[in-house]
């Protein structure tokens, strides 16, 4: 389902304008000397509304947070709520994730994290999920040694094809569940929060680079 346009899109986004990369290429390679003062690079793909990010970032203002989405709609909401939190750790980058590698040089991200992604459901859309093996050849390139995807989703079939994309690109599997305990959830996006309350089982996988 397509989200509505929000009302006064470019006002907000110029308000918020602070925490968004006009040209995230020229970050390439720097991202933490360019920011000093943080220990770890994070990337999240598809931050939506951002609650994730901001509970992230939250609860680790060490890491530098970079949070990319296509759907301005959204990422304006994101960036609305990390400027209310006063958050100094996160960026966000309207940016499409197939282009990561001209924004991180290779080994430069510490965890990448995938929440919720489109499910792609039709078999010819399926090189279009985030988890298809084109984009793990560009995860394994910006993570660095033994770097980590936090992967969940509601989508069983989704969940069950990228545990065998992951295996088949050589991937370390840990912490496989089909069903997260609300004790293990940790950091939620709103979705998650939203799929929770009817009761349904979220699947998650942490994904270890391992060559």
């Amino acid at each position: 389902m397509r989200m509505r346009k929000k009302p006064n899109l470019v006002p907000r986004v110029e308000r918020c304008a602070e925490l968004l990369e006009p040209a995230p290429e020229e970050r390439r390679g720097r991202w933490l000397a360019d920011f000093p003062g943080f220990s770890a690079l994070h990337l999240e793909l598809g931050c939506g509304k951002g609650r994730f990010t901001v509970s992230m970032a939250e609860a680790d203002p060490r890491v530098l947070f970079v949070a990319v989405e296509r759907v301005l709609d959204a990422m304006v909401v994101a960036m609305e709520r990390a400027k209310e939190a006063g958050l100094a750790n996160v960026r966000f980058l309207d940016f499409d994730a197939a282009g990561c590698e001209s924004v991180f040089a290779p080994g430069e991200v510490d965890r990448l994290y995938i929440n919720f992604p489109d499910p792609w459901r039709k078999s010819r859309q399926f090189k279009r999920r985030l988890t298809a093996p084109s984009f793990l050849k560009i995860y394994e390139h910006i993570l660095k040694p033994e770097g980590e995807i936090w992967f969940k989703t509601d989508n069983r079939p989704l969940f069950d094809w990228s545990v065998e994309q992951f295996e088949a690109e050589g991937w370390t599997l840990t912490q496989v569940t089909h069903d997260l305990p609300d004790a293990d959830a940790g950091a939620m996006t709103d979705y998650e929060a939203k799929f929770r309350a009817q009761g349904v089982p979220i699947n998650r996988l942490v994904a270890r680079k391992s060559r």
